[in-house]
């Protein structure tokens, strides 16, 4: 480890995070557990129309900003071409967006919708199969990239045209840092930042890691527990470290490229072999709704119901955006030298929406058959077993069945690896003092973040699971959601005061 280039005050910040969060919580999981439910509640109710008042400002933001003469600013020299070829690109910034998280959801979020569908509709309705099949392409889709893409402009505007010789989070407010990057403003940001991607980062792969456990539990015909979910927790490790270690090119880039092309592969065969019609038709009805009804979901606060389904869904949606969007800002940043705003901005919300939604429709749309022909009752076993179950249920009726969840699991190993080698190198790169464009943190301190970060995962998994880190999310998004406004005027700000100085900004 190249001791020298690393910033100890952040670096000593995050470690200390990680033990003050950890033992309190392992030491008491059932207080923890209670505790932090309250916590939710009382955010949820009092702050949820902030975060969709956030949604709907951000996306604007960003439409704004994409057609307007600033989405020609290119980040880098007005020459500059781009750093990775366009499928890489894509490749990387969707797996950093989304982790092992997308396919946890993706076979059975329908199902929670199916039983207790919003706007009044009733429970196992064709209606509620409608709502069902729709919901997720709503909170999987523009709102989720457009709180990614915000963090990834900010931060790279002032890298790449500002010529910052370091790449941290507090970057995004570079034009209103009255003492710089280093004075207490900044430190204080960039402990915000350090608390939403551990919390981000562990919130992932605690979805995923009962998912992989499940299937290997099916696969080898063995008990599927707590200490085999800790312990695919440690074996994926060694993959999280090796692909950090070898670097941004060779080994987050490579995991990401196979990690695209067994989804795509699993897609097809899904489509291929499963009921092709019912998919197209139920797709292609979803994406009707979904777009008939944008305003509506986008605005709708459920204010004469209690049936919390806005506070349960699309606030803890937004909220783990918004924790999430820090790290996967920086790392799409990092690797977007040489691309400009508008193609940024288009990149994110419609390539990486168009990725989730496919998954959506291919995948629970078949799970959403399953259940409505009685073959796969993943209602059923959802509420006496969990989700992971319901995800192996259902790709067990697939032809080769061994084989499907054999690389289900392998691709979900891939999607946890992916996001955590990119946290690894975001959270290194936040705690290297200087870091000049192109140039990577030291391998040491990326391997030890690779490492490290596997310690809140394990810990909410004992204290709770899912409920848990729901709370999580929301309360590391809180104070990311305040930070979001001043990287916003901060950034307008910039690209104005640079278009009207001389040395000005650069515009194709």
């Amino acid at each position: 480890m190249e001791h020298k280039r690393i910033d100890r005050p952040a670096f000593i910040t995050s470690v200390a995070i990680i033990v003050v969060v950890c033992i309190p919580l392992a030491m008491a999981p059932d207080t923890a557990g209670r505790i932090l439910q309250q916590i939710y509640d009382y955010i949820a109710q009092e702050f949820g129309v902030v975060f969709l008042l956030a949604s709907v400002a951000v996306n604007g933001f960003l439409i704004w900003l994409a057609v307007s003469r600033f989405g020609k600013v290119r980040m880098g020299a007005p020459d500059q071409a781009p750093e990775f070829d366009t499928f890489s690109w894509i490749a990387m910034l969707f797996c950093a967006g989304i982790g092992g998280g997308l396919i946890y959801w993706c076979g059975t979020e329908w199902a929670f919708y199916y039983q207790s569908p919003p706007f009044g509709a009733e429970p196992y309705s064709v209606e509620a199969a409608e709502w069902a099949s729709t919901y997720g392409l709503f909170h999987w889709g523009f709102t989720a990239w457009a709180f990614y893409c915000l963090p990834t402009l900010a931060v790279a505007y002032p890298y790449y045209v500002k010529k910052l010789d370091h790449m941290r989070f507090s970057n995004s407010c570079h034009y209103f840092l009255p003492r710089g990057e280093i004075g207490p403003a900044a430190r204080f940001i960039d402990f915000l930042f350090i608390m939403a991607m551990i919390g981000g980062a562990a919130t992932s792969l605690g979805f995923s890691t009962p998912m992989i456990a499940t299937c290997i539990a099916w696969l080898f015909d063995i008990e599927n527990s707590f200490t085999l979910e800790v312990a695919v927790m440690f074996l994926c490790r060694p993959l999280f470290a090796t692909s950090v270690w070898v670097g941004l090119r060779k080994g987050i880039r490579t995991l990401s490229d196979v990690k695209l092309g067994i989804g795509i592969l699993l897609l097809l065969f899904i489509l291929i072999v499963g009921p092709t019609a019912f998919l197209l038709k139920t797709s292609l009805n979803s994406v009707g709704v979904l777009f008939q009804n944008l305003v509506r979901m986008n605005f709708w606060s459920d204010p004469f119901t209690d049936s919390s389904f806005v506070e349960d869904w699309t606030v803890f949606y937004w909220a783990w955006w918004i924790a999430f969007a820090p790290y996967v800002g920086m790392f799409v940043a990092r690797i977007s030298q040489g691309r400009t705003i508008r193609q940024i901005i288009i990149g994110m919300l419609v390539f990486g929406s168009l990725g989730c939604w496919v998954f959506y429709m291919v995948v629970g749309n078949y799970a959403l058959f399953l259940e409505l022909e009685g073959i796969v009752r993943s209602t059923e076993i959802i509420n006496e077993q969990n989700q992971s179950a319901a995800i192996v249920a259902t790709l067990s009726q697939l032809p080769l069945p061994v084989i499907v969840i054999g690389v289900f699991c392998l691709m979900a190993i891939i999607f946890a690896a992916t996001t955590y080698d990119s946290a690894s190198y975001t959270l290194a790169s936040s705690a290297t003092l200087h870091l000049p464009a192109g140039d990577d943190p030291s391998r040491g301190h990326r391997v030890f973040w690779a490492f490290a970060l596997g310690a809140l995962p394990i810990t909410l998994l004992f204290i709770g699971g899912l409920k848990v880190m729901q709370v999580v999310l929301l309360i590391v998004s809180v104070p990311i959601l305040f930070v979001g406004i001043v990287m916003s005027v901060a950034l307008v700000k910039s690209l104005h005061a640079d278009e009207s100085a001389a040395s000005g900004v650069t515009v194709e």
